[in-house]
């Protein structure tokens, strides 16, 4: 991490799981030796509206305690956002924006309107359909975002969240699978322009 905090929004509606993935992801970063703050935003929301869920991880102590108003990376986990919400609002120039879809790299870059953001897609609703089966885009879009970060080791990182999963769905194995190989064909699978 070249910076001394990296700082990451998710966007998602409400039952898709954005609070969970960034809770899972700063669990991993937790787990790794990293200071972390993880925290969603809260309003009037409910089921399929608009929510926004946040990230902070350094290798120092984190004395930052507000929202996220320029984050690094940001996480799209319903497309269908775009355009209803500023989902680029303050992302930093060369930031990162990953979107699940399965636009090419070059229609969202156009959807979005960017040009100094690197933006990078993985079908996150048509993985997790095939793997869990519904669409619950949270683990995929968790895939992609570690391979994007590049800031934690993938395989340590599985090992925990499998552990954390086990806790979860005790009695439902085939849940804890279907997440898993989630995770794992969202991270090869990702793309960029």
């Amino acid at each position: 991490m070249s910076k001394d905090i990296f700082e990451v929004r998710w966007h998602g509606r409400g039952g898709q799981g954005a609070k969970t993935a960034a809770l899972l992801f700063g669990d991993s970063a937790l787990d790794s030796g990293m200071y972390i703050q993880a925290f969603p935003e809260y309003g009037p929301e409910r089921m399929g509206a608009p929510v926004a869920s946040f990230n902070r991880l350094s290798k120092k102590p984190i004395n930052v305690h507000c929202s996220i108003s320029n984050p690094d990376l940001v996480v799209v986990l319903d497309p269908s956002l775009i355009g209803k919400v500023n989902v680029i609002e303050g992302l930093q120039e060369e930031g990162k924006i990953i979107v699940n879809s399965s636009l090419s790299p070059k229609e969202v870059s156009e959807k979005l309107g960017v040009k100094n953001i690197k933006v990078y897609v993985v079908d996150a609703s048509g993985i997790s359909k095939e793997t869990i089966g519904r669409d619950i885009p949270n683990t995929p879009m968790l895939g992609a975002m570690l391979k994007v970060s590049g800031l934690l080791d993938f395989d340590k990182t599985i090992k925990g969240i499998e552990i954390k999963l086990k806790k979860k769905f005790a009695s439902k194995p085939e849940i804890i699978e279907g997440n898993i190989k989630a995770i794992k064909r969202a991270y090869e699978e990702v793309k960029s322009a």
